[in-house]
């Protein structure tokens, strides 16, 4: 990230109006776009809001710039004059196209992520960085020699690394599968994603939880399907609910997180998880388990997936590293019938012809020489020791004022606000006194509820963090 130069002879000003000309000049801000605002870059560049005022005057008096109230700080166009050379509307552009953006909330959250160094991120759902198994991944990259081609992988993914999978599952999870009923994805979101776009058609009625992570992604909108929600309780979705909401709409497809469930952190009794099973058989279709957070079970004891209790090949079972090994590898997998894997396959070919083999070698070693389960072994620990200091924190500082359950898993708190609070005002505040979280609207839950992770902050930084939350809701309430 470019900074002023602070022992240049060269004004701050005009470092920081040659720099704005530059990215205009290279088509970064095409003429009718936005540029950010005053408070907005002086922040990003750790300088006074006069100097970027000055800035952007310099570039308003050679014409690069123009104000328009309630628009803020324009790029011109300065090829008016000469319409034989005219550029793209890319603002009409941006604003097309089928694919929509984030969430304002998580548009807004991940901005302050990146450009605001320091915060204490109760948002992030990630590993802290002392928890990911850094040395190992070196070792590996080190000592072991990589012999595998570097041309294109099979669109399904290594086969070695499929064949791992099949007896990890087998041996963690009790699910059993064969290496061609498993695509290998670039996380859980690749997968859902290539589900979405081959297995479903514009106007198809899916049903997802209430609240849940599906409704934070708006690939689902892009996908044009028509989203119906189930209450998720505290021992997750009634199953007779999928029932009457299959009669009233024909639902095709039914997503869910059933254990340690995002954000609440539920898990569905076993015979809740055979019941669904049972519903599903009967009404033939599909349910796609995303289940990243069932190896972290506090207890060594995970909770048996739906995919393990499937008899009838109902469930499109998503698995990946990110929550328990490394979100950077960017390794995931999907199992289902091998006539959905092809043809996921072939859609996945057309994307990217396959994730790349180097993070799939580092995977395949990683799990097959019994890294990974003595990594779940020392992460269990300390995420259990960082929930607790969460919750000793949440009950010492700011008592009845919040409310959770505890999560017996996971990553993450799912806690109810009991007084009124606007949150934007509330997550400006908090984020003014460095600390960062999600509110509970982005899962499409009720105003009240916020997502506290656990996992992302450091040890320390958990007690300061939750007092600077406090505070901040002390400013906002109603």
């Amino acid at each position: 990230m470019w900074k002023p130069d602070r022992s240049s002879k060269t004004p701050i000003y005009q470092q920081i109006a040659d720099y704005m000309e530059h990215r205009i000049a290279f088509g970064e801000f095409p003429p009718g776009s936005t540029l950010p605002s005053e408070r907005k870059l002086a922040a990003v560049l750790r300088v006074n809001r006069s100097t970027v005022v000055a800035a952007y005057e310099e570039l308003r008096a050679t014409g690069i710039l123009v104000s328009s109230k309630g628009n803020g700080t324009i790029v011109s166009n300065l090829n008016e004059e000469n319409m034989t050379n005219q550029t793209p509307n890319w603002k009409e552009y941006v604003e097309g196209g089928n694919f929509l953006p984030n969430q304002p909330f998580v548009r807004r959250i991940r901005e302050e992520l990146l450009h605001k160094k320091g915060l204490i991120d109760f948002a992030s759902g990630q590993l802290s960085p002392d928890l990911y198994p850094q040395d190992i991944v070196r070792e590996l990259l080190q000592k072991r020699p990589f012999h595998e081609q570097l041309g294109y992988d099979n669109p399904q993914g290594c086969a070695q690394l499929r064949e791992t999978l099949v007896s990890f599952l087998a041996k963690h999870l009790h699910i059993h599968t064969t290496y061609s009923s498993i695509l290998i994805s670039a996380g859980s979101q690749q997968s859902l994603y290539l589900i979405l776009q081959c297995l479903l058609n514009p106007g198809d009625a899916v049903a997802i939880e209430d609240p849940s992570y599906c409704y934070s992604l708006p690939m689902f909108q892009s996908a044009g399907l028509r989203l119906f929600r189930i209450p998720s309780y505290e021992h997750g979705i009634n199953p007779e609910e999928v029932m009457a909401l299959y009669r009233k709409h024909k639902i095709r497809m039914l997503f869910v997180n059933p254990n340690f469930q995002n954000p609440t952190g539920s898990v569905m009794p076993t015979e809740r998880k055979i019941r669904l099973l049972e519903i599903a058989s009967e009404l033939g279709i599909p349910i796609v388990e995303d289940d990243t957070f069932t190896l972290t079970a506090f207890d060594g004891h995970p909770p048996p997936t739906l995919k393990s209790l499937d008899k009838n090949n109902n469930v499109l079972y998503i698995g990946s590293l990110s929550k328990t090994a490394s979100s950077g590898l960017r390794i995931g997998w999907l199992i289902a019938p091998q006539s959905v894997i092809s043809r996921l396959s072939d859609a996945r070919q057309q994307m990217d012809f396959g994730l790349s083999s180097i993070p799939q070698w580092v995977a395949n070693h990683f799990i097959k020489e019994g890294h990974l389960d003595n990594h779940i072994h020392f992460l269990r620990t300390e995420l259990a020791k960082k929930r607790n200091e969460l919750m000793r924190g949440l009950t010492e500082i700011m008592g009845d004022t919040i409310s959770y359950s505890i999560p017996q898993g996971g990553l993450t708190l799912w806690c109810r606000i009991n007084r009124e609070v606007d949150e934007l005002k509330w997550l400006e505040e908090s984020t003014k006194r460095g600390v960062i979280f999600i509110p509970g609207t982005v899962y499409g839950s009720n105003k009240g509820w916020i997502r506290l992770s656990f996992a992302r902050p450091h040890f320390d930084e958990i007690i300061p963090g939750i007092q600077q939350l406090h505070a901040a809701l002390e400013m906002c309430s109603n």
